[in-house]
Parts: structure tokens; sequence; C-alpha cells
């Protein structure tokens, strides 16, 4: 049965997901880089990112299960750009260049229609305005019998967190304090509660936290 997926998420050890005062210039928030320094420097993410090299490893054996047997992709609208509101002219398609490293159709939550987007490289994004579960449903047909990855950013993780939806959650916890932004573990009432840690590991750089939904 084809799972919901979350990989890679990062969250600070004060709980953050993402820093504070999001901005097109810091999109992660301040400080939000951090989060992401232990990916961005596996082999994996530079395969995927069009680059070469990279550090192997526990890191990179966590980043490279993120990437198997995955179909779709679904995120929130703050993960794919910074407007805000209506579309405007639509010029804007991502912060991912012509060719996103996707490779496959991506579903982005909005409440404001857009038409689809095709991309370089086989990604397409789809707008989907009538809510988490018809997005989940379309990702699910998109993916044809594959996996379908959760995307950023915290807020919706945690919607889907909140209707049972995810099957497998991976968190790296990276030590370092952001100080404020969104918060992982919160308005989740009760969420957590259905998943249980699965798998622990310290690379040295940060910690993965396996979670998976266990049965009702």
């Amino acid at each position: 049965m084809p799972k919901l997926r979350v990989h890679n998420f990062a969250i600070s050890l004060d709980g953050y997901g993402a820093g504070p005062d999001q901005s097109t210039d810091d999109p992660l928030g301040v400080g939000g880089e951090r989060l992401h320094e232990w990916v961005v420097a596996t082999r994996t993410f530079r395969q995927v990112h069009g680059g070469e090299g990279g550090d192997v490893g526990v890191d990179d054996q966590f980043a490279a299960r993120g990437e198997v047997g995955i179909g779709g992709t679904i995120m929130g609208r703050n993960m794919f750009g910074p407007i805000r509101g209506s579309w405007g002219d639509d010029q804007w398609t991502g912060w991912w260049g012509d060719d996103p490293p996707f490779h496959h159709p991506v579903f982005v939550l909005t409440h404001h229609p857009r038409p689809s987007i095709t991309m370089q490289g086989g990604t397409t994004f789809h707008f989907v305005d009538d809510g988490i579960e018809a997005a989940l449903q379309q990702a699910f047909e998109a993916a044809d019998g594959n996996d379908v990855r959760l995307g950023g950013g915290p807020a919706t993780i945690q919607q889907y967190l909140r209707a049972g939806l995810v099957d497998e959650l991976h968190l790296a916890i990276v030590p370092t304090l952001l100080g404020g932004g969104e918060r992982f573990f919160e308005h989740l009432g009760g969420g957590p509660a259905l998943y249980e840690c699965v798998e622990f590991v310290n690379s040295g750089s940060v910690a993965h936290a396996r979670l998976v939904r266990v049965a009702k």
C-alpha cells in the first residue's frame, strides 16, 4: 500500500522547523539555513540538485532513503514561494529554477486557484485549493503505486499529522538554537500520540529520528 512519507525534515534543539521573520531574502527565516547544512553537504543532495561530490555516511544514507520509491510530492504554498494572496502575474514558478529537483508531479496547497505549470525534467506543479485530502488523493493517483513525499513547511506537515495521514516521519534534530520561528510540535491536537519512534541514530552532525504511525 502506498505511503505518505516525510523525509529529512530538520528541527532545532528548541523545536523550530523554520526561523523567525521569513522573507524573500530569508525564505527559511533568520538562521533557518543552519537547519539544512547537514543535508546540503551530502552526496545525495548534491546529485539530486545536479552537483558533484558530497559526504557519505549516516547523513547521506538518510538523505538517500527520502528519494527511494517516491512518485509524487505535496508541499505548502510557503515552500513553493514567497507570494501571498492571489498569484498576480503568475510569473513565479518556485525556488528551483527551470529544472526543479523533483522530476515527478508536485501538488501545492493553496487557497487561490492557478493553472498547472510544466517544468523541465518531468516536474509539473499542480495547485490544489480544495484541501489536504484532495491533494493527497491526487498525489497518490499521480504516483501510480509509488509513495508520496510530504514537504514543508511545518504548518503543512502539522495538518497531515493532525489528520493521522502521515505513515512515516523522519526528523533530523540539529544541534542549534533558533529562539523563534515555527515550532514543529505545536497545534497537533494529540496527533503525535499516533506515532512511535522506531529508529534513533546520531550521525555526529544531527540526530535522526524515524517515526511510524501505529494502529489505532
